[in-house]
């Protein structure tokens, strides 16, 4: 079965987090779709411009599987400051479906949105001030049922090898992991 897969970019996103999700995913043949807030080009927080291969007003009525939110600043506040993504967001976690966040993503676009419940919640250390004291944890990647998060930029692989494990199985996950030479935790 198709697995359909929304990586949401803007401007000030963190590379890694970004396009990592996107590659790994992508050759396990899982339909990703990259949408940025607005126009065709979206510039990362390190100036490198991806091309989106659509903007959230197009796809915002599709049904994904997973929406994937990558850090960086000012990019996850850019996603939070989008009302389209807050009700994508809010129908997909009504509608039980995954969400996965990353870096600052967690603290600063799902939390405001009250989509975090009891969850331990990964973020990057200097956002985990925002999250409330159940969310806080140290550690690096957390798997929930439908959420699943990061700290950053260096848990990237191990971020999508959990993502490639809930979307296509534990098998796939590890023999992709094993062909691209990562060693999974």
């Amino acid at each position: 079965m198709a697995k359909y897969v929304l990586t949401v970019l803007a401007e000030g996103f963190e590379e890694i987090e970004a396009i990592t999700p996107v590659d790994v995913l992508r050759r396990l043949d899982v339909d990703v779709t990259v949408a940025s807030l607005d126009g065709p080009v979206v510039r990362g927080a390190r100036g490198i411009a991806v091309q989106a291969d659509a903007t959230l007003a197009e796809v915002a009525d599709r049904v994904f599987d997973l929406i994937v939110l990558p850090g960086g600043m000012p990019g996850a506040a850019n996603l939070a400051a989008s009302a389209r993504l807050a009700d994508m967001l809010r129908r997909q976690h009504s509608e039980r479906r995954m969400i996965a966040a990353i870096c600052a993503a967690p603290a600063v676009v799902l939390q405001p949105l009250g989509l975090l419940g009891d969850e331990r919640v990964a973020c990057y250390p200097a956002f985990q001030r925002r999250l409330g004291e159940a969310n806080r944890t140290d550690e690096r990647l957390c798997v929930g049922e439908k959420l699943i998060t990061a700290a950053g930029p260096g848990v990237a692989m191990d971020f999508v090898l959990a993502l490639a494990e809930r979307l296509k199985g534990k098998e796939k996950a590890d023999e992709l992991a094993k062909a691209m030479l990562v060693e999974r935790c």
